[in-house]
Parts: structure tokens; sequence; C-alpha cells
């Protein structure tokens, strides 16, 4: 007689997704009223001018369609690789060019933006994600390596330029400089939201047909056309008229030559690592020992929390126990290394580390916009670009030499973290 072993996959509770949906909602809608009692100035205060609503309103939505494109390709990248049948050494490979292309290309990029405009770089961004688009249009199965140094740099763009340009025209058009809080931490919130977006979007177009990508590699381009028109009828820009070797001078004073600045530096480089390790070895970790679970499922939640994390941040900062933003750096960062340790020193079952985990993106959330604020105190707007992309060229240069080790367990679960059906 026969025994039949019955295997269940792992998935999260539906009551995660209405708890994290219903914490996010509470968490912004009721902070206007809580801090009516600090009288502090908030995101729907009617004390701020319509002109900052409106300058505001319209970075938010340029900002989320960058973030959906930056979404859409990172789960079709996956899915392509897996459903293409590409060997390990490829996807490492395709993997170490693009980490290769960010360090030696996209690590300057923020020097270029300061010297020349960040909406020039901006533009740059939605470019690269046009040609990826055409690209998988006309080499569909030749086009891996270019994707991943395109979208590489992209997302290299992604992480400063953005901020950056908003940072400089919220000064130029003589907003209130307290109101920028606001807009960091939503910033936070609504890339993560257009992540989420992007993977629904992102499976229900391709579902389990990779032929559909001729479909997917269009909305892409059409996404990427509509941005650039956003972004050409923008906001003028006036660059600075300073020369390479003054731009030389001012960053070695300010940025080089204060120890603030270097610690900053020294913050976002060990965030940076550890996020993107995460991203790594994050499905590995949970499918160890022949586990199974949706992780299509579990992305979202990772996600949604780093949405409470950053919605959280005005709570921290207003009202009478408010914390100063190095004390949230402070805790945040403990946090993330005692959740870290927990999952590397101690085998955990599938639920506890989903919920280490999503402790781990709610610090995040809260940890960006507090780095976002001191790095409008600390660094000069003409040198902002700069700093922020070296700053990450550490970390990158890291996640190389580690890659040898780390990427062969990734690949094996590449193509089944964010595409639902697996």
């Amino acid at each position: 007689m026969g025994v039949v072993i019955e295997s269940s996959v792992w998935e999260p509770n539906t009551s995660l997704y209405i708890f994290l949906f219903f914490a996010c909602c509470s968490s912004i809608f009721l902070f206007p009223y809580a801090s009516n009692s600090w009288k502090t100035p908030v995101l729907f205060d009617h004390g701020n001018s319509s002109s900052f609503l409106r300058f505001q309103r319209s970075f938010l939505l340029v900002y989320s369609l960058a973030s959906v494109m930056e979404g859409l390709w990172s789960v079709f990248g996956e899915f392509e690789l897996a459903s293409y049948g590409a060997s390990r050494e490829q996807m490492v490979v395709s993997l170490c060019v693009g980490y290769a292309a960010a360090l030696f290309v996209g690590t300057f990029f923020g020097v270029l933006s300061d010297l020349i405009g960040q909406k020039k770089v901006c533009l740059i961004f939605c470019i690269l994600h046009l040609l990826v688009g055409m690209w998988k249009r006309i080499a569909e199965h030749q086009s891996i390596l270019v994707a991943s140094i395109c979208l590489s740099l992209a997302n290299s763009i992604f992480s400063f330029s953005f901020e950056t340009w908003m940072v400089i025209q919220h000064e130029k058009q003589g907003h209130r400089l307290d109101i920028l809080n606001d807009t960091f931490w939503l910033m936070t919130f609504f890339e993560s939201a257009c992540l989420i977006g992007s993977q629904m979007f992102a499976n229900w177009l391709l579902g389990n047909n990779v032929e559909k990508s001729t479909v997917f590699s269009t909305t892409a381009i059409f996404l990427a056309i509509i941005c650039i028109i956003f972004l050409a009828r923008g906001w003028k820009e006036n660059p600075q008229t300073a020369s390479f070797k003054e731009y030389t001078m001012s960053f070695y004073t300010y940025i080089f030559g204060d120890k603030r600045v270097w610690l900053l530096a020294w913050a976002q480089a060990c965030l940076h690592f550890s996020i993107a390790i995460f991203w790594i070895l994050w499905a590995p970790t949970i499918v160890a020992d022949g586990r199974e679970a949706h992780l299509g499922l579990i992305y979202p939640c990772f996600l949604g929390s780093r949405m409470l994390g950053s919605s959280a941040f005005p709570w921290l900062i207003s009202g009478p126990s408010a914390l100063r933003t190095e004390d949230c750096l402070v805790y945040g960062f403990s946090i993330l290394g005692v959740v870290l340790s927990i999952v590397a020193y101690d085998y955990q079952e599938i639920g506890v580390l989903v919920a280490l985990f999503c402790f781990f993106h709610v610090c995040v959330g809260i940890i960006l916009p507090s780095l976002a604020r001191l790095r409008t105190l600390y660094v000069p707007d003409e040198l902002r670009g700069g700093m922020m992309s070296l700053s990450v060229a550490p970390p990158n240069v890291a996640v190389l030499l580690f890659f040898d080790e780390s990427a062969y367990i990734y690949v094996n679960c590449l193509g089944c973290t964010t595409h639902l059906s697996n």
C-alpha cells in the first residue's frame, strides 16, 4: 500500500495584508488630527500654499511613474531569465555585469547631474528604460546583458536624481524647508506602493506566458514616453555655472572635509549594502531545507511594511515626544542589526522569518526619509547628487566581492520571487 505524502506550500495569512493596509491608512489620516494638538504644520494642513501642493503632487506623479517602470522590469527580468532557461552561469554574469555597470559608470552620474542639471539626468533615466523596451522588441533573447547594464544605470540615477531635483526646485520656489519632510516620507511610501502595483500589473500582463513579452515591452515603452513628456514639460532648471575644477574644490571642502557628511555617507552605504544583500538572499533563506512558500505573495508584505514605516516617520519626529532624526537612525539601524543577526545565526520557521523581514522593512521605511532629511541639513544642494551616488560605490564593491558565494544561492530561486504564479 502506497503512502501519499502531502506537501503544503506556506503563504501569508490574509489578515497580514489587511493589517498593513489599515495601519498605513490610519497612520496617514489620523496624523493631521493629532498634529493639530501639537500645533505643527503637516501634509494636509491648509496653511500650506496651493503652489506647494501643486508642486508636490506634480513631483510625486512623475516619481510614481518612474517607480512603476523600475518595478515592471524587476519583475519581468527575473521571469525572463527563468523562462528562457538561462544557465546559472548566465544569471550570475548578468547580475555581476549590472552591479559592475552601476559601480564604474553609475557612480559618476551624480557628479554629472550636479554639473549639467538633475532634469537632464532624469531624462537619461527615462531614455534608458525606453532603450531597453525597444531593444527587447528587436532582439528578445540577445538582450539580457544589454538590459542588465541599462537597468542598473537607470536604477543608479533613480536612487539620487529625482530626490535632488525635487529639493533644488523646492528651495528655488521658496517653499518652507520644514515641509520637505512630508515629501521625503511620501516618496518612500509612493515608491513602495508603485512597486506593489507594478508587480500586480506585470503578473496580470504576463501570466505564465513569456511570449507576451512584446506586449510587456510596448507597455514599458509607452510609460517611458509618458514620463519623458512630463519631465520635458516640468519645471525649468538652471544648471550651475561652476567649472569642474570649482566643483571639485567645493566637493573636497564640504563633503570630504566634513565629518558629519562622512558619517552620513557611511550610513547610506551600510543601508544600501544591507538592502542589496537582503534582496539577494531572502528567498533562498525562506525556502531553505526544501521548504515551499509562495514567494510572490510574501514580496508585497515587505513593501507594505516599508510603507508602514514611512507613514510612521512623521509621528516620530513630531509632537511633544518627538525624536531627533539622528535618534531615529540609531534606533532603526540597531533594530536592523538585531533582526539580521537572528536570521543569520538561528534557524527559524517561515512565519518567523517573514515577521523578521517585515520588521526589517519597517525600519528601512523610517531610515530612508531620515537620511534624506539629514542630507538637506548637511549637504549643499549643488553637491547632493555627487555625494549620494559616490556613497553607494563602496557597497557595490562589497556586493561584487561577495557575489561568488551568494549569487549561486540566489539564482536557485530566481524567477519566483515576484511572479505570483510561482
